[in-house]
């Protein structure tokens, strides 16, 4: 064992270590009441994930990093064109959900208006499998 505190790994060292899974732990948020409440972990934190990214607004903060949140903010008050903003928001969903590793795909959207409000069901293909989501625009 060499005393400095650089450690030549060996090839074994190497591809024992890729072969390793990052966690997917991470804190409980609840989006009703904005408090943290306990941990969830792999399918559980991938939704939250999704969830998460799709209501912060890319570029606004500066502890994300450019590739986290979601452009759909910009669509706010522009319901005059809707084949537009049908044609937009799946590519903004997409776009924001696409950098996680644990996302495959997502694909198979459907956007409806309802009254006021703009709702998009989609699928997200994980490496946990395959789950059915639904945003409010």
């Amino acid at each position: 064992m060499a005393l400095s505190p650089i450690q030549v790994l060996t090839q074994q060292d190497q591809t024992e270590d890729s072969a390793i899974a990052s966690p997917s732990k991470t804190y409980a948020f609840d989006f009703n009441t904005g408090e943290i409440k306990g941990f969830v972990e792999d399918v559980e934190a991938l939704k939250q994930y999704i969830r998460k990214a799709l209501v912060t607004p890319r570029l606004r903060y500066l502890i994300y990093s450019d590739q986290y949140g979601s452009e759909l903010e910009s669509l706010i008050g522009s319901y005059d064109s809707q084949p537009l903003i049908y044609a937009e928001v799946p590519r903004l969903i997409k776009d924001a959900l696409i950098y996680d590793d644990r996302i495959i795909d997502v694909y198979d959207f459907q956007v409806e208006a309802r009254i006021d409000d703009l709702f998009a069901t989609f699928t997200v293909e994980s490496i946990y499998g395959t789950l059915e989501q639904e945003v409010n625009i």
